[in-house]
């Protein structure tokens, strides 16, 4: 029997598949493994896959009918991933990025002198909730036009109950009114002034008032704790972490990005499920995340735009530990491209560009518990597709600095086209 179809994407040079990957992320040589199909096509019917294969093979099971996009000398992927991004924020720190980049003054530094993260939760909380709408709109706008059809988007720039309670609020109203997915996280993030000596009560507070509340009205999937060094420590951050799963919600942490914190090891003793930046963790502390299945993110946007340092993901890859990229957009340093995030991911943290288009989708997707629906071509799953004006995997680190993007799907909707969102 014929299987219907609304459209057939045909005659790509190479449809990425990652087919047989949903169970479990690809770790060390399996991220080598794209599952290409040269000459190939995928048909959807509504908003999911129901044909993938060579061209011929796909064409000879459809019903007539169907519309063709033809994708001759053109690159097919699943939608792209990006599972760590500080969403909802207001105003913008590009004088403290150029300080960093060019004068060489630490973050930490800048925060002693009055700016770094409080200036943005001063400015979020002033900002009216239809400014910051306007503001991640855009934002996601772009993202999308860049090949990004699902994020973790996380809360945290606010830190207060209201505050967080509100961005988790436009966090869910997005997901309900923009082409992208949102996957909601709770982070107990930045340090207002008045708590910058009193965090054991700040961290009372988040345990005892805000997860009960947040988990009560059902706004966040994941709690997460920016477990780092003049923000909080081991104690505090495993406290909120603790506090998060007994009101129902699943783990995160961010680790070890300014300094060896201690974060990646709190990670794997809580079995997060992922770890995230691993900038100065330790490699007996990614064995250790290794054994509890976390899955460890890499964000090269800090490293590239002022730390110097990089996650030592060679190593990291070779030891076992499944690993996926992300921009980690935030107030501090901007880029909403996954396309970019792999370009520096194989120029200067000497991924391969297999690896790093595995860490941008089959493997982002498992990192946020969503492998059985996205992150790869097959039948049954999401028709999140993206077409790309590359002939092969190995033009995102080649042609750089420009968005590859010529169609993106979603759901089996053609949401952007060539820069342009169209739905």
């Amino acid at each position: 029997m014929k299987i219907k179809a609304d459209f057939a994407i045909i005659n790509a040079n190479e449809l990425v598949t990652f087919k047989g990957a949903s169970k479990k992320p690809l770790i060390k040589e399996e991220m080598e493994n794209l599952g290409i199909i040269k000459n190939g096509a995928v048909a959807v019917k509504e908003d999911r896959i129901v044909a993938v294969g060579t061209t011929k093979d796909v064409l000879d099971k459809l019903e007539k009918g169907f519309e063709v996009i033809d994708a001759s000398g053109k690159l097919v992927t699943p939608g792209l991933i990006d599972p760590h991004v500080h969403l909802i924020f207001a105003g913008s720190r590009e004088d403290e990025l150029e300080a960093m980049a060019v004068k060489g003054i630490p973050y930490l530094e800048i925060k002693e002198r009055g700016g770094g993260m409080p200036t943005t939760l001063k400015k979020t909380g002033e900002a009216s909730t239809e400014e910051l709408i306007k503001k991640t709109s855009k934002i996601l706008d772009i993202m999308l036009i860049h090949g990004t059809t699902t994020i973790e988007a996380k809360s945290g720039y606010e830190m207060t109950l209201e505050g967080e309670i509100r961005q988790l609020e436009i966090i869910n109203f997005l997901n309900k009114t923009h082409p992208i997915d949102l996957v909601s996280t709770f982070l107990a993030q930045g340090i207002p002034k008045e708590y910058e000596n009193r965090i054991d009560e700040l961290t009372d507070e988040i345990v005892e008032k805000w997860i009960p509340e947040i988990a009560k009205r059902k706004l966040a999937e994941y709690c997460d704790v920016f477990c780092e060094k003049g923000y909080f420590n081991l104690d505090q951050s495993k406290r909120i972490l603790e506090a998060g799963r007994k009101y129902g919600m699943k783990l995160r942490i961010h680790a070890d990005w300014l300094v060896h914190s201690g974060g990646a090891k709190l990670g794997a003793e809580l079995g997060v499920v992922s770890a995230d930046h691993l900038i100065f963790t330790p490699m007996e502390d990614i064995e250790a995340l290794k054994k509890k299945g976390t899955i460890g993110v890499f964000l090269p946007t800090t490293p590239f735009c002022y730390l110097g340092v990089y996650a030592k993901a060679r190593e990291i890859i070779n030891r076992g530990l499944p690993v996926a990229l992300a921009t980690d957009v935030s107030a501090a340093n901007m880029c909403e491209s996954m396309q970019m995030m792999m370009t520096i991911a194989v120029l200067q943290m000497k991924m391969t560009t297999e690896e790093v288009l595995t860490a941008s989708t089959i493997n982002a997707a498992h990192s946020i518990e969503r492998a059985n629906e996205i992150g790869s071509l097959e039948e049954g799953k999401k028709a999140d597709i993206v077409i790309f004006d590359a002939p092969n995997h190995k033009f995102f680190p080649y042609h750089y600095g420009i968005n590859l993007a010529e169609k993106v799907f979603k759901n089996g909707r053609l949401v952007a086209e060539r820069g342009r969102r169209v739905m």
